[in-house]
């Protein structure tokens, strides 16, 4: 428990100590994952029989096991998402302590075989909280109910539901414009729950837990299905008659000028030269990823690489004014945190 209290805390200094440079995805999505489970040792209490009363103080400890879950959720705002989580965790158990009384000697004995099985029904809520430009982190809380199907060969066998609770703390690595591959540990409690089954030689026997406590390590896959852009044309008012205006893009949260970019930039400069423009007026744009300070500054570096291209084939200095415009003048009208190609521009209007 003392493990799992500093695994949180120190998630949540990260959280509020780094700086924060990308937002989230927003809309409807799935992911899978799959990982480890381990169970804390279980104590359990064996009360009377049909034939003879009797007690028994029992201990069950787990071996590791595996654990498989699927997750549907909505990405409500950047930061904030809801989702429902199925998941299924299954532990052998490794051995048996018991004794007739709490303060009595403890008698230890090998299972011939014992298993609990779990499946689980989760609703959570998680802040996802930027660290850079692709990676996040991820806090957050469930609550729901967990069918615990549990196997004792000494004893018997029962299942049944139980409300059950759990804390979540994760790093997600965004490997595309909508996917993310993510780490996942889930601290997972099951409150007191309770099972009946028949024992051995027709004992009736009633079996009483401690909470279930469970860890769960995790790798995943997540998808976004992001809705398309809608298309609406720009509002910017038209170019005066004597006005040739160049547009060239670039890649997703880069700067640097491409081979098909120079060769746009080659024939504006041919241009300018030819019809003897007095200036040329350029302007960055960004998409509407990423927060807008960023995005200010990516423009402000887009529309200087621009101008330095143009500089180097001949056009003067004085005859080049460049500016950032940030998401503020989209091409294509989108969401926010939209990753669209066609507003990652610079435009060059010759004047």
């Amino acid at each position: 428990m003392k493990r799992t209290t500093l695994l949180l805390s120190t998630a949540a200094a990260l959280a509020l100590c780094s700086p924060a440079q990308a937002e989230g995805l927003k809309g409807w999505y799935v992911g899978i994952e799959a990982g480890a489970n381990w169970v804390d040792d279980t104590d359990h209490q064996m009360l009377g029989t049909q034939i003879t009363p009797h007690t028994h103080f029992i201990n069950f400890d787990y071996d590791a096991g595996w654990a498989f879950l699927a997750t549907v959720g909505y990405g409500v705002t950047e930061n904030w998402r809801v989702e429902l989580e199925a998941g299924y965790r299954k532990n052998d158990g490794d051995r048996l302590e018991f004794s007739p009384t709490e303060s009595s000697s403890i008698t230890t004995l090998t299972t011939p075989g014992g298993e609990l099985k779990e499946f689980s029904l989760m609703a959570n809520v998680l802040y996802e909280h930027p660290l850079s430009e692709k990676l996040s982190l991820s806090l957050g809380a469930g609550l729901g109910f967990d069918h615990a199907d549990f196997e004792d060969k000494l004893w018997g066998s029962d299942e049944s539901w139980n409300f059950a609770y759990q804390g979540i703390v994760g790093l997600n690595y965004a490997v595309g414009e909508r996917s993310q591959v993510f780490l996942r540990y889930r601290y997972f409690v099951v409150p007191d729950p309770e099972f009946t089954f028949e024992g051995p030689d027709g004992h009736f026997c009633c079996q009483g837990f401690d909470n279930i406590q469970k860890h769960t390590a995790t790798i995943g896959f997540r998808y976004f299905f992001l809705p398309p852009p809608v298309v609406v044309p720009p509002d910017n008012p038209p170019l005066p008659p004597d006005t040739k205006q160049f547009i060239i893009f670039f890649g997703y949260n880069k700067c640097n000028i491409t081979a098909e970019a120079d060769r746009v930039l080659s024939e504006a400069a041919s241009t300018a030269k030819s019809t003897g423009s007095a200036s040329l007026k350029i302007v960055g744009h960004t998409d509407t990823s990423g927060s807008a300070a960023y995005n200010q500054r990516l423009s402000d570096c887009r529309a200087n690489a621009t101008k330095n291209n143009l500089i180097d084939k001949g056009i003067g200095e004085n005859q080049i004014s460049a500016s950032g415009r940030g998401e503020s003048e989209l091409m294509v009208q989108t969401a926010d945190g939209v990753k669209e190609p066609q507003n990652r521009r610079s435009t060059i209007d010759l004047e």
